[in-house]
This record gives C-alpha cells, structure tokens and sequence, in this order.
C-alpha cells in the first residue's frame, strides 16, 4: 500500500510500504481522510524527535474493513475517527484516568506508524462511530475538536461569562465555536489575518479585532472588565503574554498552544495582581472524541469551513515541506 513516510528530517516520501494486519484486539481501518496540522510539520522538519523510516499523520477518519476478533469489535463498513493516542493501561498515571498523559504512551505518527497511508492497524477500543450525517469535511476537524473538547472541559463557562479567542487558526476557530456553544454571552476572536477574522465573524464571533486593537476592544465588549475565558490558541510567548493582560481579574486562561523553547517571559505581575488561573491542556481522551462528534452532528459546531483543500497523497511531500504556510490555508486533507 502507498503512505507518506518520513526517512530523515525534511525527506518524506511517497511509497509502498507493507499491509498492516488486524486480529485479536487490532483493527484494520481504511482510510478516507488525513488532516495534517503543526505537529506534522515539525516531525517532518526534525524540531518533533522520532525514529525513521516514520509513516506520519494522526487525523484520521476511515471505515473498518477488519473489526478484529475482540469482543464489541466495529462491523465492517463502520465509518470512524482514529483516537491516535498510545496509553500502556497500567502505569500510576492510566489507573488515575489520565491516559492521554501516560509516560510510556505517545501518538501515531510520532511515536509509532501514522496514517497517512491507505490502511491503518489500532486497537478497536481506540475508534469511534462517526455517523453518516455528518459531512467528510465536517468529519476532517473531528480529532483537532476532541482537544479543544478536552481543553474546554477543565474551564467552566456560564452565560453571562466574556471569552476571548487569541488566534484564528483551525484550533481557534473551533474553540470560539465551542464557547458560543456553551452559552458564552460574548466571543472576541483576535487575529492578524484579515481572511481568518471574517471567518471567525461568519462562525459567530462577537467581535474580531488585531492583537494591536485587542486591549481596547476587549475592554469596549466587557465594560472594562476583561473577560472570564481566555483561549490562547497560537502557541508564541507574544500570544500567551497577551492572552495574560487581556484577561479580567479571577480569570481563567488557557494555554491551549503548544510553546517551544525557554526563552520566553510573561507579565508575572498580571499573573499575581489578578489572581489568573492558567491551564495547559494536552491531548484528548475518548470521551473528548465522542462528545466532539456528538456537537458536530448536532450542527452546533462547524468543521467544513476550515477546510481550503483536499489533494491526493502523492502532495504531501510539498505541502509538508512548506507550502501549507500560504496565506488563506487552513486545513488541509489527504485523500489516500
């Protein structure tokens, strides 16, 4: 079968690779449709370590053409979305119910063989149903909202409560999707593209403003007060600074960018002076996965209008190694 496979850092081939196999506990999914996102881009650039040769991609939606021989294995044909998390079920960490933090775990396309390829091998316990009501597109941002799913689920917001989205990337975009759907009253969305705040608009933000307007405009749809909710969504040291001096006193923040390095400083003061709670997500767990089908299948939250292209897999050589960063692109997907 062909797959995308990384042999050294910025050298990801196109080519056939061997058949993976199902049985016992293992499912074999076919499938239709891979996103790729940053998490991507720096295993192919070598900023993400893994070992080669390394099939990648994680975001995953297919249907089940082996179901396993496990009790409760999906029939064939059943169309679902890959949980890529690895947990070994029985470390402290997994018995306290935190198995997308496992030590010994990791992700598909990292860690072990990813799928970005036409057929994948996991564990049946790791699929969930997606049903055929909802759209391929809308079924493409399915694992990137099971973390935001997973983020939102430690903030509690209340129908009265400001929020304030701090880049308008895919990720951002769902999660001022997901605040308006949780009864946020009001959702600025701060971005520097143009094409990205009209989008954030059409999805229902209250506002959208450049972080250069984002301290008056916040404070003009809060009366001054500052929002309950920040969503920092960028991952830089400048965004999560702001996303701090944006928010209002007793504020929660969240860190829901993936920050590198150390050499970065945030405004501690603000931090004390207003006494914020930070939160800094990281992954999903199934649960997340299930309740991120269930409010798209609802309508409440969108996936298809984050999605600029779908190319066949033979492109993404190209696209990893740079073009994804064109001005406009969102989400793009692979059709293997």
């Amino acid at each position: 079968m062909r797959a995308a496979v990384l042999e050294a850092p910025h050298h990801l081939a196109v080519r056939d690779v061997a058949v993976p196999q199902g049985g016992g506990e293992l499912a074999v999914v076919r499938v239709e449709q891979a996103g790729v996102c940053g998490t991507d881009r720096k295993v192919v650039d070598g900023s993400m370590p893994t070992t080669f040769p390394r099939v990648i991609g994680h975001e995953l939606v297919g249907r089940v053409v082996d179901g396993g021989g496990g009790a409760g294995a999906p029939a064939i044909g059943t169309r679902v979305l890959v949980d890529p998390s690895m947990s070994c079920g029985w470390c402290d960490t997994c018995r306290r119910g935190l198995v997308h933090l496992c030590p010994s775990g990791g992700l598909m396309g990292r860690d072990v063989d990813g799928g970005l390829a036409e057929l994948v091998a996991v564990p049946a316990s790791r699929l969930h149903v997606v049903p055929e009501t909802v759209s391929d597109d809308d079924a493409a941002l399915l694992q990137v909202l099971g973390t935001c799913v997973h983020a939102q689920r430690q903030v509690d917001v209340f129908p009265s409560d400001h929020a304030v989205v701090v880049g308008l990337g895919v990720s951002g975009l769902l999660h001022l999707q997901l605040l308006r759907a949780r009864g946020a009253t009001t959702v600025v969305g701060v971005g520097r593209s143009a094409s990205k705040r009209a989008l954030a608009d059409e999805l229902g933000a209250t506002v959208t403003c450049t972080p250069d307007e984002a301290a008056g405009v916040v404070a003009e749809v809060t009366g001054g007060n500052g929002p309950e909710v920040v969503v920092e969504a960028a991952g830089t040291g400048a965004t999560v600074s702001l996303a701090v001096e944006l928010a209002g006193y007793g504020a929660t923040v969240v860190i829901f960018g993936t920050v590198v390095g150390a050499n970065h400083s945030l405004p501690f003061y603000d931090l004390y002076r207003k006494e914020l709670r930070l939160v800094n997500p990281r992954a999903a767990v199934g649960r997340d996965y299930d309740d991120a089908i269930a409010v798209v299948a609802s309508g409440e939250v969108r996936g298809a209008p984050l999605v600029t292209e779908r190319l066949p897999i033979a492109d993404a050589p190209a696209v990893l190694a740079g073009w994804y960063d064109q001005p406009g692109r969102l989400k793009v997907v692979f059709e293997p």
